[in-house]
C-alpha cells in the first residue's frame, strides 16, 4: 500500500483525535476514500506524523502555494509500478495541479515509460514535429530545448527557436489537438546557471474568483484552439503544408470535473476564438480571461535544478516559460504529454 500524507496543517479528523496511539489501521483509515471526500480542502487535510509509518512507500506533498503545487518527497519514479503508488500520485495531481520531483535521473526510454505507466497514451503530434526531424528519434518526446541536432545552441533566426520561444506567453499542452492534453511530464536534463523559470497559473482558483455573473455568461461557451494562431500573434508563421498538420480543435471555456467536483478555466494562447460569439468580442473576452487568471494570487514560478522533473495538469493549469539569454546558454529538457482519455483505454 502506497500511503499519502499532506504536509499542511497538522490538523488531526475528529475520527482520530482520541486514538492514544496511531497504528496501522488508523494511518490505513485516515487515506480511505471516505476521508479523502470529506477534507477536499488541502488547508485541512490531515498529515502523516512519523509514528504513522509502516514498512511500505509514503509519499509525502509539501504545499508550495496556498491553492495549488506541491513538492513530492523523495522518490525515484523509474521504480514505481505499483498500482496503489500511481494512483496516490493521480490523486495528488487531482489535489494540487502540479507536482515537483527532485533528483530523477530518467533515461530518454524511462521518462516516457513512467509516462505512459502513470496516465496513457501519448501526444506525438507536436509542433516541432511538423518542423524537423525530432532528435531523440520519438515524437512523443518533446524537445524542449535550445540545441539542435549537433549539440550547439541554435542560431537566432532557426525555425526550431522562433517557435520555441513562443512557449513564453500563457498556454496550455496540446489544447489544439483533439482528444486534447492531460498531464505534462518536463525534465531537466542540462540547466544554465542562470534563471530560467517556469511559471504556473491556477485555474480553478481563477474560476472561483470570477463573479457569479461572468461564470453564467462563460458556463457553456467554447474556445477555438490552433497553434497556427498563437504562433502568428508572435511573428512565426507555419508554412501551408505545416498548418495542415495542425488543424486546431474546440473545447469548453469552462471544464468539469467529476474527481474533484471543481471547475476550471480552459484557456490558453492557443485560444483563438470564442466559437459561439463574433470574433472581436470572443476575442476581448479571452484577453480578460487570461488577464483575470495570470495575476499574481494565482501563480507559482519554479526554479529549476538539474534532475526536477515537474508534472502538471493541463486542464487545471496553464504555464509559460520565463526567458533568459538562449543564446548564450544551453537549457535542455525533454517534456512528455498524456492525451485527456479514460485511462483504462489509454492504458498501452
Amino acid at each position: 500500500m502506497a500511503l499519502t500524507a499532506y504536509e499542511t496543517k497538522p490538523v488531526y479528523p475528529p475520527e482520530l483525535e482520541a486514538a492514544a496511539s496511531p497504528t496501522a489501521a488508523a494511518a490505513e483509515y485516515i487515506y480511505s476514500e471516505a476521508l479523502d471526500d470529506k477534507y477536499k480542502d488541502n488547508s485541512a487535510r490531515p498529515y502523516l506524523p512519523k509514528s504513522f509509518r509502516d514498512n511500505d512507500m509514503t509519499l509525502r506533498f509539501k504545499k508550495l502555494h496556498p491553492s495549488f503545487m506541491a513538492e513530492v518527497s523523495r522518490v525515484d519514479l523509474r521504480t514505481v509500478h505499483d498500482e496503489p503508488t500511481l494512483q496516490a500520485l493521480r490523486t495528488a495531481m487531482t489535489d494540487f495541479g502540479v507536482l515537483v520531483f527532485h533528483d530523477q535521473h530518467f533515461s530518454y526510454d524511462e521518462q516516457i515509460e513512467f509516462a505512459q505507466r502513470m496516465d496513457g497514451t501519448l501526444h506525438s503530434k507536436t509542433s516541432s514535429s511538423v518542423l524537423s526531424k525530432n532528435r531523440f528519434g520519438n515524437e512523443a518526446l518533446t524537445d524542449i530545448s535550445n540545441v539542435g541536432q549537433d549539440g550547439n545552441i541554435l542560431e537566432a533566426a532557426d525555425r526550431r527557436r522562433m517557435n520555441g520561444i513562443s512557449n513564453r506567453i500563457w498556454h496550455t499542452d496540446a489544447s489544439f489537438e483533439e482528444p486534447a492534453g492531460r498531464y505534462s511530464m518536463l525534465y531537466a536534463r542540462n540547466i544554465p546557471p542562470v534563471r530560467a523559470d517556469t511559471e504556473f497559473a491556477d485555474m480553478r482558483a481563477a474560476y472561483d474568483a470570477l463573479g457569479a455573473d461572468t461564470k453564467a455568461i462563460i458556463e457553456d461557451l467554447h474556445a477555438y484552439h490552433s497553434i497556427v494562431y498563437s504562433r502568428h500573434t508572435m511573428g512565426f508563421d507555419f508554412s501551408p503544408e505545416e498548418s495542415a498538420k495542425l488543424p486546431g480543435a474546440t473545447h469548453p471555456l469552462v471544464r468539469k470535473f467529476a474527481d474533484s467536483n471543481r471547475k476550471s478555466l480552459y484557456l490558453a494562447s492557443h485560444a483563438a476564438h470564442i466559437t459561439e460569439w463574433p470574433v472581436p468580442e470572443g476575442r476581448l473576452l479571452l484577453k480578460d480571461l487570461i488577464e483575470h487568471a495570470t495575476r499574481r494570487e494565482f501563480l507559482y514560478s519554479h526554479e529549476w535544478s538539474l534532475g526536477d522533473l515537474v508534472i502538471w495538469d493541463n486542464r487545471t493549469t496553464m504555464h509559460r516559460a520565463r526567458p533568459f539569454d538562449d543564446k548564450a546558454y544551453k537549457r535542455e529538457l525533454t517534456r512528455v504529454t498524456t492525451l485527456d482519455l479514460p485511462l483504462a483505454m489509454s492504458q498501452p
